[in-house]
This record gives structure tokens, C-alpha cells and sequence, in this order.
């Protein structure tokens, strides 16, 4: 009996073994094929793009070549992955800023033009933003009144801006920017229509494609620049 259920495991390993070398293993959670933003060609995932931070402490230390903020697991109240239609909590957000009807940031844009990309799957999490194409050192324009939180150069956005509404209650991120512009300054209060940059690659982006990175995020109560919840811009920006 013994031999024989030794001969047994010593022919189901030969035959995961087998399996294994012909086939393949992918690793968990990673989509076969599935690479983020500015990862090479055959390479492994990129890290997640900028976006918001939902943690507490200390926000990490501006410095170029610092990763930027990074989107971590879903919270309670976000949108579920292929979905554009936010939850009750949030749908009052949507409404209260597309009231507002607020300015497309890239010059030249129409509305029409819009392709909503919040929900996609970049890298192994949710995008969380609405990327513009446009040809490189087009203008980047505030969509609303409201102070300059914060430039921030991260390995992930590179040139990137992050400004909040007038109230404080919601924060606009702008990022891959070329460069910025000319006379800008943590603590600006920006007019609508004022440009703050200018659409490039910086950061991850593919260097074939420039656009603009542009995310909503609702603050904390904490009002830290690098936290909050993420709003679709793109129901933002086509709210009737």
C-alpha cells in the first residue's frame, strides 16, 4: 500500500510539473497581457498612476523623483470597476460641480470629444481620472477659481498641480504636464480660464502620447491636498 501511494504523488507531481512547463503560471491578480501607462512592452505592470491618497499621516515629501500619490484599494462609496455611475453619496457631488459648468482644462477641447476612462483598469487598479489627448504644449487651463494647493513632481505624474475649488471641498488634478507655466506659485488663487501648464508626457506617460491626466477627488475634512475621494470628471464636465 505504501508503494503504491508513493508511485501515486510521484506521477500527479510529474504531472504538475508537466502542466506547469507547458502552460505557464500568471501570477494572482495580475490580467494576463495587462500592462499601466509607460510600462514597456513586455515588462511587468507599471506602479499606479497619481491620484489620491486614502490614508492618514504625513503626505510625502515633494521632491523630484518622488512618487507622487497613488490610488490604493476601493473605499466605501467609489465607483466599481466598469462602472460610470457613481453611488447616491457621490451622485450629489456630480450634480453640485456640473451645476457649476465648469471650464474644459485643455484649449481648443469639445465636449463631444470626451471619452470617459475612469473605471478602466490601468496597472492593477482603477484609473480614477479622465485622460485628454492633445498635441504636446497645448494649454492647460483652470477649470474654476480657487487656490493653487499644491506642484507636485512625481515619478508617476511628473509635472502635476493640484487645485482646490473655491469652497475647499473639492480638490483638480492636473498631471503629465509638460512643464508649467511661467510665474506660478504654491498658494496662487487661479482664475478660471488662467493657464497653468502645458500637455506633455511628463512622468509615466508614453512619450508618444501626450495628454492631460485630470482627476476630481471630494477632500477630508483634513483638507490634505494629497487625500479624498474620486468624483468621474468626465459625468463632471458633461453634466447638462
Amino acid at each position: 500500500m505504501l508503494l503504491a501511494g508513493l508511485g501515486g504523488f510521484a506521477v500527479g507531481a510529474a504531472t504538475v510539473l508537466f502542466v506547469v512547463w507547458v502552460y505557464g503560471v500568471h501570477p494572482a491578480g495580475v490580467p494576463i497581457g495587462e500592462r499601466g501607462e509607460g510600462a514597456p512592452a513586455g515588462g511587468p505592470p507599471a506602479p499606479p498612476a497619481p491620484g489620491v491618497q486614502r490614508r492618514t499621516g504625513a503626505p510625502p515629501t515633494p521632491t523630484p523623483g518622488t512618487p507622487g500619490a497613488a490610488p490604493g484599494a476601493a473605499v466605501p462609496g467609489a465607483p466599481l470597476p466598469g462602472s460610470t455611475a457613481p453611488p447616491p453619496a457621490l451622485a450629489e457631488d456630480v450634480d453640485a460641480l456640473g451645476r457649476r459648468h465648469l471650464l474644459l482644462p485643455v484649449q481648443g477641447l469639445r465636449r463631444e470629444q470626451l471619452r470617459d476612462s475612469f473605471a478602466e483598469r490601468r496597472g492593477g487598479h482603477v484609473h480614477e481620472a479622465l485622460d485628454i489627448m492633445a498635441a504636446r504644449n497645448t494649454p492647460v487651463m483652470a477649470v474654476e477659481d480657487g487656490r493653487l494647493a499644491k506642484l507636485f513632481v512625481s515619478v508617476q505624474g511628473g509635472n502635476t498641480i493640484y487645485q482646490f475649488d473655491p469652497s475647499e471641498t473639492y480638490a483638480y488634478y492636473y498631471a503629465h504636464l509638460e512643464r508649467y507655466a511661467d510665474g506660478l506659485h504654491e498658494g496662487d488663487q487661479l482664475r478660471r480660464g488662467q493657464v497653468i501648464g502645458y500637455v506633455g508626457t511628463s512622468g509615466n506617460a508614453p512619450p508618444e502620447s501626450p495628454h492631460l491626466h485630470f482627476a476630481i477627488f471630494r477632500l477630508t475634512a483634513d483638507k490634505h491636498w494629497w487625500q479624498g475621494t474620486p468624483l468621474d470628471p468626465y459625468l463632471v464636465l458633461t453634466e447638462p
